[in-house]
């Protein structure tokens, strides 16, 4: 398992020099004094951070599907870790938003293709028989990992302030994680995380333009993929929304409780207990569905992530938003891991680069959109019961969803 240790210690670098960008990304356009936003500039930046899974997911899949799957992962973690010491240097001088999102853009999209890459790999450093575990255990760890980058990002910006020059110093350190990750995917001999097959035309870029096609026909070929899908859009569209409220509220509404905080603080410690959330989701996701089977899973998911949206969204103090947090990012992870499960284990690998591509570009569009929906109705300082409600029905439309795709299959 050797392949598998170093495949994980790559993600690792890769996701917690992700977590330290993105919160410094947060400090720089969201949390800095020398910024006032409103909600619409921050769903911007939630564009910057989202948009590229969107864009670059088709030609992700296409050619991970057709490219070495090593090369690919030095190559982007290098080009990555250039564009982050820019986009640093470009916060430190106080380049305008616009020019922050903009290079965000690219530092997140270089992202996806260490990531598809990554999740593409897995399969070929673990036996068929311990691929859910697998990739429970690589899903969830670095989930937790890029929130240790999150708090990384916060105790830096308390070193080096929230102001333009502090948001550069604490973003340019995300480097580290680029080129860390990159030597440990070099450690793999070429052709040792696949594709085993290409199946692609000649031309790059007529694999480029047939990836989402060819990842949406392997879906639907496998039900449980196709439904799992529905359920996991309308958990992304809720948690967006969710996540928008909870900025606004910790920069305009709420203020330090005890030893509870506000502000860029708040949001470290709203991140510490979704962290708590994903690796609760990932010690127990394997023996949820050994008990209840994955489709009663997914359901008691969604379940939960409804009542918590209206026992401890509502309220909307400091407290009760932490709660929130844990269950949330709990019950969505609890979704993907049975998500992820389906895709690796129903899709073929000259396909699955395609299919989590795809999986990508449905899930981070939908955000997106629900983000750019709440911020052009939710109030200045993020107070809003109908918002809250509104995301605790897209729960609602995601369990009807799901089990009816999978009746609709079957028939």
């Amino acid at each position: 398992m050797a392949g598998f240790r170093r495949l994980l210690l790559s993600r690792f670098a890769s996701q917690w020099g992700d977590g330290l960008f993105q919160i410094g990304l947060a400090g720089a356009v969201i949390f800095n004094p020398e910024r006032q936003p409103d909600a619409i500039a921050i769903a911007e930046a939630f564009t910057a951070l989202l948009l590229p899974y969107s864009l670059v997911g088709p030609f992700a899949g296409a050619l991970l599907d057709r490219w070495d799957r090593r090369r690919v992962l030095v190559v982007a973690n290098l080009v990555r870790g250039v564009m982050v010491v820019v986009s640093a240097f470009a916060m430190a001088t106080g380049a305008s938003s616009t020019t922050l999102s903009l290079l965000a853009l690219v530092v997140i999209g270089i992202s996806r293709f260490v990531g598809s890459g990554l999740s593409a790999s897995l399969p070929h450093v673990v036996p068929l028989t311990n691929l859910v575990e697998a990739n429970a255990l690589a899903t969830t760890l670095g989930s937790v990992v890029t929130v240790i980058g999150a708090g990384c990002g916060v105790v830096l910006g308390g070193v080096y302030g929230t102001g333009d020059l502090g948001s550069g110093l604490t973003t340019g350190t995300a480097v580290v994680g680029s080129i860390l990750a990159a030597w440990l995917a070099g450690r793999f001999v070429a052709g040792a995380l696949g594709p085993d097959e290409v199946s692609e035309p000649a031309a790059a870029a007529l694999a480029v333009l047939r990836g989402l096609l060819d990842g949406a026909r392997a879906a639907w070929r496998a039900p449980a993929v196709t439904a799992g899908f529905i359920a996991l859009i309308m958990h992304r569209a809720a948690f967006s929304a969710s996540l928008l409220i909870t900025v606004l509220l910790m920069r305009y509404y709420f203020h330090d409780s005890g030893p509870l905080r506000a502000g860029l603080p708040g949001l470290g410690e709203v991140a510490a207990f979704g962290a708590a959330g994903i690796l609760l989701a990932g010690l127990t996701t394997a023996r949820v569905v050994t008990w209840l089977g994955r489709n009663t899973a997914v359901a008691t998911a969604l379940v939960l992530a409804m009542a918590t949206q209206l026992g401890l969204g509502l309220p909307m103090t400091l407290p009760s938003v932490l709660g929130a947090a844990f269950l949330l990012t709990y019950a969505g992870q609890v979704i993907k891991l049975c998500v992820d499960a389906s895709v690796q284990r129903d899709i073929g690998d000259d396909a699955r680069g395609r299919v989590f591509a795809l999986y990508d570009t449905l899930f981070n569009m939908t955000s997106v959109i629900a983000a750019a929906v709440c911020a052009a109705f939710i109030p200045a300082n993020g107070h809003s019961v109908t918002m809250v409600l509104a995301a605790a029905g897209l729960y609602v439309i995601g369990l009807a969803g799901y089990f009816g795709v999978l009746r609709l299959r079957r028939a």
